[in-house]
């Protein structure tokens, strides 16, 4: 499986930004997998942003504060990101991850199995 993030790399302030991962060598419906957007912003840790499951379901991280979107076609394997409005405060290197939920006994457990290479977004006017 390969993971590959593509964008504008700059935005300006107040803009949308969106991105795209292309899945190769897997099915983004393929089911016990969720597609994850990550980022990690200079100075910080990694940022959760949010994801897309295998069943269409999306979950974002409440600090984005609902400028978050993930969107996917089913027939094809990219999935996308956006982010609205951004800020100086979103610059940041974005990865896509795919996370594997299993159940080896009686805990489901999930983790990180495959992640692209990452994309730089910058944010000036």
């Amino acid at each position: 499986v390969q993971l590959q993030e593509s964008g504008p790399g700059l935005v300006k302030p107040s803009q949308t930004l969106s991105l795209t991962c292309t899945v190769s060598g897997g099915s983004i419906t393929a089911t016990h997998y969720d597609w994850n957007w990550i980022r990690q912003s200079p100075g910080k840790g990694l940022e959760w942003m949010g994801a897309v499951a295998f069943s269409g379901t999306t979950y974002y991280t409440p600090s984005l504060k609902g400028r978050t979107s993930i969107s996917r076609d089913p027939s094809k394997n990219p999935f996308t990101l956006q982010l609205s409005s951004v800020t100086p405060e979103d610059p940041a290197v974005s990865y896509c991850a795919r996370v594997y939920h299993y159940c080896p006994g009686s805990e489901c457990l999930r983790r990180y199995d495959y992640c692209g290479q990452a994309t730089q977004v910058s944010v000036s006017s």
